[in-house]
């Protein structure tokens, strides 16, 4: 009586290593770009909590008009320009509670602009700036909001 074997061949087995390996080299790339989603989605939140920052701030200054270019918000004090966060850490950076040099980010001013930006790409960036121009004597109400620019804050700029 002969034994009946059972199992795949050996051209079953190669088939199957060939086609796992064409689906792996479509399926790779897909999944090695997250970081770059990453970094994108950690810098457009980061732009979302200084806007965000910016309103509350700005609210804040319409019911208690800031005294010496200052308002306190949860126990900090926040610089402001007008009934708006000034584009510094002691302002927008205080009211957001960005750090100067935070583990993914930095945050320089100049002038009426702050910039922040990835540490891992540069180019990775967006903008707060102040558009506060208004006389002496101007209604806090119609202050020129400060813009937020965060067109950089693309893959191809995030990417690294």
């Amino acid at each position: 009586m002969k034994k009946q074997q059972s199992g795949f061949t050996m051209i079953e087995l190669i088939m199957v290593i060939v086609i796992l390996g064409i689906l792996a080299a479509f399926a790779l790339p897909r999944f090695a770009n997250f970081g770059t989603d990453a970094r994108v989605a950690a810098m457009q939140g980061l732009a979302g909590a200084v806007k965000s920052a910016s309103a509350i701030a700005h609210a804040s200054a319409l019911i208690t008009p800031p005294v010496s270019n200052s308002i306190t918000l949860e126990g900090a004090s926040i610089t402001m320009t007008g009934t708006y966060p000034a584009a510094s850490i002691a302002g927008i950076g205080a009211a957001a509670q960005l750090e100067a040099n935070g583990a993914d980010y930095t945050a320089t001013s100049a002038g009426n602009v702050l910039t922040v930006a990835s540490r891992t790409n540069t180019n990775c960036l967006f903008t707060y700036t102040t558009n506060y121009t208004a006389a002496a004597g101007t209604d806090p109400e119609v202050d020129a909001a400060p813009t937020i620019n965060a067109a950089a804050l693309t893959k191809e700029n995030c990417g690294g």
